[in-house]
């Protein structure tokens, strides 16, 4: 998972970040967006351009948010 998508995106889901990435690997997940690390090309372009800060590269997911990490995973058949 290079970037995760985390709880401030929920009920938000700003497009400012499907916008600017040049690929496309910011999918609809119903409640929030999810990046799908099969086509992420790990550029960095959508955490910057987040209006409510919910991107974070894997590594850097706080510690109370790390239940999206799991939930990408799964949402994309990784776990």
């Amino acid at each position: 998972m290079p970037y995760v998508i985390t709880e401030p995106c929920i009920g938000t889901k700003d497009q400012s970040c499907v916008e600017v990435y040049p690929v496309d690997c910011i999918c609809d997940a119903g409640e929030q967006f999810m990046i799908n690390p099969e086509e992420c090309i790990d550029c960095g372009a959508c955490e910057p351009e987040c209006t409510v800060e919910a991107i974070y590269p894997e590594d850097e997911v706080p510690e109370d948010m790390q239940q999206y990490i799991t939930k990408a995973q799964e949402f994309f058949g990784l776990s």
